[in-house]
């Protein structure tokens, strides 16, 4: 792809079509080297195009990188929704516990190393860098996954406050964010990591550890 000669965009589905290659771009390169790495540059040549080019689609390149973070939420905020409630829904004992919640919502966001990787990257720069229009853009498409996800908790555990289901998809969300930076610190220091006896505790799992503050959280909250 970077080695495609580029013809500006005319018609308006050309356009369309270069802001979503614009995006698949920065998409598989953030997933390569990790988003703090990845640079205007790096996804202009991705794409064939020269940097000032590409400043005709994207204000920033946190800009597009906010796009992708608000593409992982539409994602992730209904497919949590559609587990959640397929776990409202069995019969098996203990389906409706907070640690099968907790289970599930760890899971789902482990499994979705970009969208933890920009959760992270969101409030620390992302938003920091484009224009109001686009951090509303963004949270709008937040406020909105955060609303039905939280009405998929509630019906699980009535218990629950609406405060409460925002306070647990926060701590979820954030924590899988950091967690990953901390789980991802490149090979080298990973090695060091592993081989030192006296580090081994700064050698992080995402999964298993989000579970079990979750789990904690959600225990406390409804009393289960």
């Amino acid at each position: 792809m970077a080695n495609q000669r580029f013809q500006r965009a005319r018609s308006s589905e050309a356009k369309a079509q270069r802001g979503a290659d614009i995006l698949a771009a920065a998409r598989v390169i953030g997933e390569q080297h990790g988003i703090r790495r990845v640079t205007l540059t790096d996804i202009a040549d991705a794409v064939g195009m020269h940097k000032s080019a590409l400043l005709r689609y994207f204000e920033t390149r946190e800009q597009i990188f906010l796009r992708l973070t608000a593409e992982g939420w539409r994602e992730w905020g209904p497919a949590l929704r559609a587990e959640l409630d397929d776990l409202d829904g069995t019969d098996s004992p203990g389906a409706g516990a907070p640690g099968s919640v907790a289970r599930v919502v760890a899971h789902s966001l482990a499994i979705r190393p970009l969208f933890c990787d920009l959760l992270a990257q969101a409030p620390l720069n992302l938003e920091r860098n484009v224009s109001l229009d686009s951090v509303l853009a963004f949270k709008l498409v937040t406020l909105e996954e955060v609303d039905g996800i939280s009405t998929s908790l509630r019906r699980i555990l009535p218990e629950l406050t609406e405060s409460d289901a925002v306070d647990v998809i926060a701590a979820a969300t954030s924590l899988s964010g950091a967690f990953w930076q901390m789980a991802t610190p490149g090979a080298t220091v990973e090695n060091l990591y592993r081989e030192d006896p006296r580090l081994v505790h700064a050698v992080v799992e995402v999964e298993p550890r989000v579970t079990r503050i979750l789990t904690a959280q959600l225990t406390g909250l409804t009393g289960h």
